[in-house]
């Protein structure tokens, strides 16, 4: 899965949140984004997925340029390429967790209850499946919100924040839990964080401001 963004901009009225980004990501790439807060990484990581719109620029994942797709179209392409982490996790309260990390697969028509179970052993959850989200800690509904973003096997994985809520100690298992599955699956990773000890573990950081991103 390749990622290509070329002179993206973007603006809330008159006031732009950035300008001039360009980046490509390969595929099974680790690549952090950092920056001051307001700079627009998480508004950055949602055009990545088409979940926003831009004023000018360029967004080119698996070959298909999301600037000419329609809300459908964009839609069907997560579906079946990416997966989304949350700093807020996003789980369903009223689904236990397997079934919320089933959620991807059942959209795909591809129910599949042995590769959910092993996810979950994967991410440290075994023996949890039948848990309802009120019943786990931060950090592991982290871990759901990770095998469910990965349970499909995307050829990218956006993480927005994914650490941000979580003590030191959790983050650090949480981060271990996301880079291992990636690698396993071969899966380019793009975080947006403000954790040094996150994005220390990437293969590339790059630093974006208003004026565009550097690395």
């Amino acid at each position: 899965m390749t990622l290509h963004i070329r002179n993206l901009g973007k603006r809330y009225g008159d006031t732009a949140v950035f300008s001039k980004v360009s980046l490509d990501v390969a595929p099974g790439e680790f690549v952090a984004i950092v920056g001051e807060s307001g700079v627009g990484k998480s508004t950055l990581l949602n055009c990545m997925a088409g979940l926003d719109h831009w004023d000018e620029g360029t967004v080119q994942l698996h070959g298909a340029d999301l600037g000419t797709m329609n809300d459908d179209q964009r839609a069907l392409l997560r579906r079946q390429h990416v997966g989304f982490v949350f700093q807020a996790f996003h789980v369903l309260p009223h689904l236990d967790v397997a079934q919320n990390v089933a959620l991807p697969l059942l959209l795909l028509g591809q129910p599949d209850d042995a590769r959910v179970q092993a996810m979950l052993a994967a991410v440290g959850l075994a023996g949890m499946g039948a848990r309802l989200p009120q019943q786990l800690s931060g950090g592991q509904l982290q871990r759901v919100a990770i095998a469910r973003a990965l349970v499909h096997r995307p050829g990218l994985l956006l993480a927005d924040e994914p650490t941000g809520n979580l003590d030191p100690t959790t983050a650090a298992k949480v981060m271990d839990a996301l880079i291992a599955q990636t690698r396993e699956h071969g899966a380019a990773l793009v975080l947006v964080t403000h954790s040094e000890a996150a994005s220390a573990r990437a293969d590339r950081v790059l630093h974006l401001s208003s004026e565009g991103i550097s690395g």
